[in-house]
């Protein structure tokens, strides 16, 4: 807790360049101890993990990068499992539950993804209580964690006490996991982070929104509900969210288009299939450094 108070206390002080003391987001109240926070993150991102990644990238062949990936995706199944169970997704967790058994036997401690037609799914605490009715609160950026929510941070907390690397008693070998998974995530997000360093845009809005919209998203397992506008009622209009391709921008608002539709076209058919992170747009997919460490 030492270690967690001096990062804060870190982080605290780059709020001194924040010229802005309003928050522009209704979820972002603490934008301007947010941005000083993110300042702090992305100065020890280039200086440290970002580096160390491009080096891992370059150094490790790519079976091995996959190895590792596998590794650490298997550990996470036994939390993607309990979460399951709390949403009462009892087919899903049958099949996540069977990922990490098989996985971890004929896999080789999940060196191998021998249950690569079973669906990977995405579920944590913060997904768990969103799905029960909690309210996601304000966003918070984390020090070296990175966006997060107070809803997420809860989740982020309760997941990391399944987890099978906390229950490794060796501590430098504990430790080596850590920062292995964290190099690897980082990586991870190397080809992705493009999206940002090509458009013109407040990288820090951009991550934020972006955040927010692929946690809504995941919550309800693709399917989030449609925003209302005040003005529909008002001038007759139906807004759509449609996917924007390569627009550098986290909203989706499109045109108005004619009105009134009925009921039935507002409903989506019970058939649907849900949509999966592939099915959205560029924006739900820019999620940079959510999870640096273990859950």
């Amino acid at each position: 807790m030492n270690a967690i108070h001096i990062l804060i206390a870190l982080a605290t002080v780059t709020l001194t360049g924040c010229a802005s003391t309003h928050a522009k987001n209704p979820a972002d109240p603490l934008e301007s101890f947010n941005r000083g926070v993110y300042q702090f993150n992305d100065a020890v991102d280039k200086a440290i993990a970002k580096p160390v990644a491009q080096g891992y990238n370059a150094v490790m062949p790519v079976p091995g990068k996959v190895m590792v990936s596998n590794f650490f995706s298997n550990l996470d199944d036994v939390v993607i499992t309990i979460n399951d169970l709390l949403q009462f997704k009892f087919t899903q967790a049958a099949s996540d539950g069977s990922r990490f058994l098989f996985n971890s036997t004929f896999g080789v401690f999940g060196l191998l993804d021998v249950t690569s037609r079973l669906e990977k799914h995405n579920e944590d605490f913060g997904q768990t209580l969103g799905y029960w009715g909690v309210s996601s609160g304000p966003y918070i950026m984390l020090p070296l964690l990175g966006p997060s929510s107070v809803r997420d941070g809860v989740g982020l907390y309760v997941d990391s006490r399944p987890s099978k690397l906390r229950r490794v008693n060796h501590s430098r070998t504990r430790n080596q996991l850590y920062l292995t998974t964290s190099i690897n995530r980082r990586a991870q997000l190397l080809d992705q982070e493009k999206v940002l360093d090509e458009a013109a845009i407040d990288r820090y809005e951009f991550m934020r929104d972006a955040y927010l919209l692929r946690r809504q998203s995941l919550v309800y397992d693709g399917n989030p509900p449609r925003e209302k506008y005040e003005d529909e009622e008002e001038n007759g209009f139906e807004y759509k969210q449609v996917p924007i391709p390569n627009v550098p921008s986290a909203r989706l608002d499109s045109t108005p288009a004619a009105r009134p539709a009925s009921t039935a076209q507002q409903q989506q058919p019970a058939s649907a299939a849900p949509r999966t992170d592939a099915d959205l747009p560029n924006v739900h997919k820019v999620w940079i450094a959510q999870r640096t460490g273990i859950r």
